[in-house]
């Protein structure tokens, strides 16, 4: 199992693999279980709204669904806000959320944010 943050997913979507670390676009073509937090959703609709993305969020999730076999997955919101509370490094809700989910199933987590990667041991960028 390994977690996306929400820009891996707009990279993915735009470039596909290319632009991601060899080893890392490598990792993912293996991996079996890809995974984002519901939350990943909400900030894919916020970026939209705020006129950063121009894609709806069910166009770039559907896609990325297709081609990577992509999951949401469906831990109980109550469960990954009670990890989210522990999460004190960051006062971003989405970042908290993500990384909060992730260190719950003891996940990795592909994201290129240096905070993230500096807060969660198991957060990738190679």
């Amino acid at each position: 199992m390994i977690f996306l943050d929400t820009h891996v997913i707009v990279w993915l979507y735009a470039r596909g693999a290319r632009g991601l670390p060899a080893a890392l676009g490598e990792r993912l073509e293996r991996e079996d279980d890809i995974r984002i937090s519901p939350m990943v959703r909400l900030e894919l609709q916020y970026l939209k709204e705020i006129k950063r993305l121009n894609v709806a969020p069910a166009t770039i999730l559907d896609e990325l669904t297709f081609i990577m076999g992509l999951m949401i997955c469906d831990t109980p919101f109550s469960a990954i806000t009670r990890q989210a509370e522990l999460e004190t490094w960051t006062r971003d809700p989405f970042d908290r959320i993500i990384v909060a989910q992730a260190r719950l199933h003891g996940a990795p987590l592909v994201s290129k944010d240096e905070t993230i990667r500096a807060n969660y041991p198991l957060a990738v960028w190679e």
